[in-house]
């Protein structure tokens, strides 16, 4: 009975959803509550994160069906470094078994999604950035989706990244430093930004019940909307994308006028 409730609920959901027509062209992901999740189920932890790599599947195919053409997804932070070894290291394993899949899965090559890795991808480990660039060269040509795999990425280390990019590029051009400081606007530092060929999220998840976005896209989320959701992300429901998605037609987005 409740499974029915569920479907029907979801189908009004996506009627709705389909009907508003203006969805967003940018949804971007913070996957968190794997941990919570497997503590409250009792799984082993080599099982939590391959449960969690596991949802993308899924959650791909909901974007997919909604015609949502750019989906980023947080899975790896720098400062998920400090934690215990046998944590990141299950971690990486998920990341790296979930991206040598993709590479070869035969809906990522009938959907067109070209898969890229951004944040400090020389923190990883060998078998994680040779997984990484496999599914980056295996989809390199395609333009029917774009998922963005943010790993060993922080907010604040990529404007550090960027601002030193930029330096450097007017290093390579010979601008002397006081011409340099005159030239640097926030259009300068966006050029050089991990997805700077990419449009800003028009909208951004987050799992677990948290309501912050721990540094998450700080410079690209400027006018994004945000919706948090109590479900924890190997939980994360068809239902919960259309309530996100609905959320946001239902807003009036100002860009700060």
């Amino acid at each position: 009975m409740i499974d029915l409730l569920y479907r029907l609920y979801e189908r009004r959901l996506e009627r709705e959803v389909r009907s508003a027509g203006r969805g967003p062209e940018h949804i971007a992901l913070i996957l968190d509550g794997n941990r919570r999740h497997g503590v409250r189920h009792g799984l082993d932890p080599s099982e939590i994160y391959s449960l969690g790599a596991r949802k993308l599947d899924e959650v791909l195919s909901w974007c997919a069906d909604l015609r949502v053409p750019a989906v980023t997804l947080w899975v790896l932070s720098t400062d998920n470094f400090d934690r215990p070894i046998e944590q990141i290291s299950g971690i990486l394993e998920a990341i790296a078994a979930k991206l040598s899949a993709l590479a070869v899965d035969p809906q990522i090559h009938c959907r067109r999604v070209r898969i890229q890795a951004i944040g400090r991808l020389d923190m990883l480990p060998a078998q994680t950035r040779t997984a990484i660039e496999a599914a980056q060269q295996a989809t390199a040509q395609y333009d029917g989706m774009v998922l963005t795999v943010a790993v060993a990425y922080g907010g604040r280390a990529e404007i550090v990244d960027a601002v030193r990019a930029l330096l450097e590029d007017y290093a390579r051009r010979g601008v002397a430093l006081p011409e340099a400081i005159g030239q640097i606007d926030a259009d300068a530092i966006s050029r050089h930004l991990y997805m700077a060929d990419m449009r800003d999220p028009d909208l951004i998840i987050r799992t677990s019940g948290e309501v912050r976005l721990s540094g998450f896209l700080l410079w690209q989320s400027a006018y994004s909307e945000f919706y948090f959701s109590d479900v924890y992300w190997p939980a994360f429901r068809r239902i919960d994308l259309l309530r996100a998605i609905r959320a946001y037609q239902q807003r009036r987005r100002r860009f700060g006028a």
